[in-house]
């Protein structure tokens, strides 16, 4: 592990004193900003890159703000690095004993992919699946994923063996009880691009150009796919390998089914924003 010569954490810039238990994770580093502007107070302040982090209190409840950027591999950097923050003695670069836990919660925009979902709605990640692989690099992979839906999905697609095996992480049950009736539960995909992953192209057309009308008609337990975006399964994998709270929610502001889009969802994700906060403040945990 990288520590700065100012005592703080290789990328993310921070020191361990500096961080909350609660951290909103926001993938555009100008949300950190619509964020902390609701904060009732502000204590510090740290930036490298687009990791953008602020930390105040918000209604009596401590809590952090940090921008991770877009994709999974920063969602590896974050996440590490948050844990690292909460439960490594810098001084010694020992593991505690004694070990924190952090609420993670992922603020983000997706696009729908089902008829019924409006822009505009906010979906929680009751599950999270990743397409992108990094859950299959880390040890105990299996123990935090539903291998049953994982084997279902695979049939179902028919998987190509030229992709990395899909994984499915279900969200932190506390933090799941504690949005529930606020928002539209489902499963989410995180794609590893915005382009062909999701079913798009512009010049380069998709190996498998079916593979998005598959995912919308899969049901497993009478669950279907929600929506498309880029991070929430690892966080939801590194984070219940490590012993953390974590989910994601989504603002929609992109219908895939009938093609309808919003380029003005500012007022829909600063709603959301406000919604989660003040559920997360009246969390007991």
């Amino acid at each position: 592990m990288i520590i700065n010569d100012d005592g703080s954490v290789f990328h993310l810039h921070l020191r361990p004193e500096q961080i909350a238990d609660t951290v909103i994770l926001v993938g555009d580093p100008a949300r950190v900003a619509t964020v902390s502007a609701m904060f009732d107070s502000v204590e510090c302040r740290a930036s490298n890159r687009e990791f953008n982090t602020v930390t105040g209190s918000y209604r009596g409840k401590r809590m952090s703000v940090l921008s991770t950027g877009i994709g999974i591999g920063n969602i590896d950097i974050c996440v590490t690095e948050l844990d690292a923050l909460a439960n490594v003695d810098f001084a010694t670069r020992t593991v505690k004993e004694r070990k924190r836990r952090l609420n993670l919660v992922r603020l983000g925009t997706s696009g729908a992919l089902q008829p019924d979902i409006a822009v505009g709605e906010v979906v929680y990640s009751a599950t999270s699946v990743g397409f992108d692989g990094l859950l299959n690099f880390y040890e105990g992979r299996d123990d935090v994923c539903d291998l049953d839906i994982e084997r279902a999905f695979m049939r179902h697609t028919g998987w190509s063996d030229l992709l990395p095996k899909p994984y499915f992480v279900d969200s932190d049950p506390e933090l799941r009880k504690l949005f529930e009736g606020s928002v539209t539960e489902g499963i989410t995909i995180a794609a590893p691009g915005f382009y062909a992953p999701q079913g798009r192209y512009v010049r380069l057309r998709p190996a498998d150009p079916e593979l998005n009308a598959k995912i919308e008609s899969f049901r497993y337990d009478g669950r279907r796919i929600t929506n498309f975006e880029m991070e929430g399964s690892a966080l939801a994998g590194l984070a219940a390998l490590m012993g953390h709270r974590a989910t994601t929610m989504c603002t929609v502001i992109a219908q895939r089914i009938v093609e309808d889009a919003c380029t003005d969802y500012k007022p829909f994700v600063e709603r959301m924003i406000g919604m989660a906060l003040d559920k997360l403040a009246s969390a007991r945990f």
